[in-house]
C-alpha cells in the first residue's frame, strides 16, 4: 500500500521555509509499515491544489496533506478539498466552538478569519486540534482517505500522532521493520565502503544513508512475509552493520549525540565542566538542550586571552609562547576549567572558526581541542573545513566524541 504526502503553501515552493514536515512525516508512515510513493510541494494555487489532490488520491490507497488550513485569504486548502470531493463547504458549529473558546481564552475577540477555519467539506470526519486553532480533517476520495492536517509542525504531528495513526495503522501491510543507527567519525563513503556487501548477504533488506552534518545515519529497512519476519531480518543486518562500524554507532533511533554523550558520562559518575573560546558556547548549547544539572557543573566561554588568563588561569607565558590556537593552550584550558569547578572533567576547545585569522602556519579551520579527566589530559587537533557555522559544529562534536570515548572507556580516534 503504498502513501503519497502532499505540503501546500507558496512559502515552501519560493524556498522562503524548509518542509520538514515532509520528512517527519515520510519517516513516521516507514516507520508504520507503510512505503512512501510520492512526496510533493505545490503553492497556494487552487487549480493546481484541486488536480493535485485527485492525481495523487488516484494513484495511491493513502494520501496526507499539510498546510493552508488557516485564517488567511491564501489559506485555499479547505475550499481545495471540497472542490476535489464534489461538494460543498459547511461550517462544523463543534469546531467553531472549540475555536471560539481558544481565542477567547488567549484574550482576543473571534474574527472572521477564525470563523472560516470552522468550514469543512460536507460529509468530512473532523479532526481536532489540541494545540492550535486550525482542525484537521478527512474525507474520502474514491477508495483512498485523504488527510488533511495543519502546516505547523506543532500541531501537524499532535494530530497526526494522536489522530490519524490510529485510524490508517489497521490497514498497513505490516511486512516492514527498519532500524536507524546513528553514527559519528566517519564520512558518508567511508561508511558505505565499510557496509559493502550487507544487502547481498540479508535478503529483503535495503540499506540507506542520511547524512545531517557531521553526522550519518544508517538505516537498515526489511521487508518480509510479515512484520515479525522483517524484524527479524532487519535485526541480523543491524548487527552485523553495527560489527562492520564498531564504535562509530554511538545510538540508534531519535538518540541523539548530546544525548549519548551525557549517558557516558553519567555511567562514568564524572562531573563535567566545559572551557570554549572558539565554539562561543555551543557546546554547553548541545548538552543543555536535555537536562544536565545532574552531572554539568558550569563553563566559561573565553574569546580574548585575557579571559583565559584570568578565568583559567592559562600561563601568559603558554599563551605568548604557543599561541591562544595550540595544544598547549587547549590543555591549560581545560586542566584550568576543571580546577576552577572542582570537577572530574574538563573539556576545552581553542580555535580558528573564519572566515578571517587564518595564517600561512595556522589555517582558517584549525582547531584543538582537550580533555582534563583523572587519567591524564588529552589533547587532539585538526583542519576542519566549511564555513564558520560547519568549523564550529565539527570542533564541538570532535571534543564531546573525545569525552564519550574517555566516559566509556573505548580508544581514542584520528577523525
Amino acid at each position: 500500500m503504498t502513501a503519497a504526502l502532499l505540503s501546500i503553501g507558496t512559502e515552501i515552493t519560493r524556498g522562503e521555509i524548509v518542509n520538514t514536515n515532509a520528512a517527519w512525516l515520510a519517516a513516521e508512515l516507514t516507520a508504520a509499515g507503510f512505503a512512501v510513493g510520492s512526496i510533493e510541494s505545490i503553492p497556494d494555487d487552487m487549480d493546481r491544489m484541486v488536480a493535485t489532490i485527485q492525481a495523487l488520491a488516484g494513484r495511491h490507497r493513502l494520501v496526507v496533506v499539510t498546510g493552508g488550513l488557516g485564517p488567511t485569504t491564501d489559506d485555499l486548502t479547505v475550499a481545495a478539498a471540497a472542490r476535489a470531493a464534489g461538494v460543498e463547504l459547511v461550517r462544523d458549529e463543534s469546531a467553531l466552538l472549540a475555536i471560539r473558546r481558544r481565542v477567547e481564552a488567549r484574550g482576543k475577540t473571534l474574527n472572521a478569519g477564525h470563523e472560516k477555519q470552522a468550514d469543512v467539506p460536507a460529509g468530512a470526519e473532523l479532526l481536532t486540534n489540541a494545540v492550535g486553532t486550525a482542525p484537521g480533517f478527512t474525507l474520502a476520495l474514491g477508495e483512498t482517505p485523504v488527510f488533511f492536517l495543519p502546516g505547523v509542525p506543532r500541531e501537524m504531528k499532535r494530530m497526526f500522532t494522536d489522530q490519524v495513526l490510529p485510524r490508517i495503522r489497521p490497514s498497513a501491510p505490516n511486512n516492514t521493520f527498519q532500524v536507524r543507527l546513528r553514527t559519528y567519525g566517519l564520512g558518508e563513503s567511508a561508511v558505505g565502503q565499510l557496509l559493502a556487501g550487507v544487502e547481498g548477504t540479508h535478503a529483503g533488506v535495503t540499506l540507506g544513508y542520511r547524512v545531517h552534518f557531521p553526522e550519518v545515519d544508517v538505516k537498515v529497512h526489511a521487508r518480509g512475509a510479515n512484520q515479525q519476519v522483517a524484524r527479524d531480518v532487519a535485526l541480523r543486518a543491524a548487527a552485523e552493520v553495527r560489527a562492520r562500524l564498531g564504535d562509530v554507532v554511538y545510538g540508534e533511533g531519535d538518540e541523539s549525540f548530546a544525548e549519548m554523550v551525557a549517558r557516558a558520562v553519567r555511567g562514568r559518575g564524572y562531573r563535567l565542566a566545559l572551557a570554549e573560546s572558539c565554539t562561543g558556547g555551543l557546546i554547553a548549547h548541545m548538552l543543555t538542550h536535555f537536562p544536565a544539572s545532574d552531572y554539568l557543573v558550569g563553563g566559561a566561554v573565553t574569546y580574548a586571552n585575557s579571559a583565559k588568563t584570568r578565568l583559567l588561569g592559562v600561563s601568559e607565558d603558554t599563551l605568548r609562547g604557543h599561541g591562544a590556537v595550540s595544544a598547549e593552550v587547549a590543555a591549560e584550558m581545560a586542566e584550568g576549567i576543571r580546577r576552577t569547578c572542582e570537577t572530574d572533567v574538563g573539556l576545552s576547545v581553542t580555535g580558528i572558526a573564519g572566515p578571517t585569522g587564518g595564517t600561512a602556519t595556522k589555517p582558517v579551520g584549525l582547531v584543538y581541542w582537550a580533555v582534563s579527566h583523572p587519567g591524564g589530559t588529552v589533547v587532539q587537533t585538526k583542519v576542519f573545513q566549511g564555513e564558520r557555522e560547519e568549523v564550529q559544529v565539527a570542533a564541538a562534536y570532535a571534543v564531546l566524541d573525545q569525552l564519550r570515548r574517555i566516559a566509556l572507556g573505548l580508544p581514542e580516534r584520528e577523525l
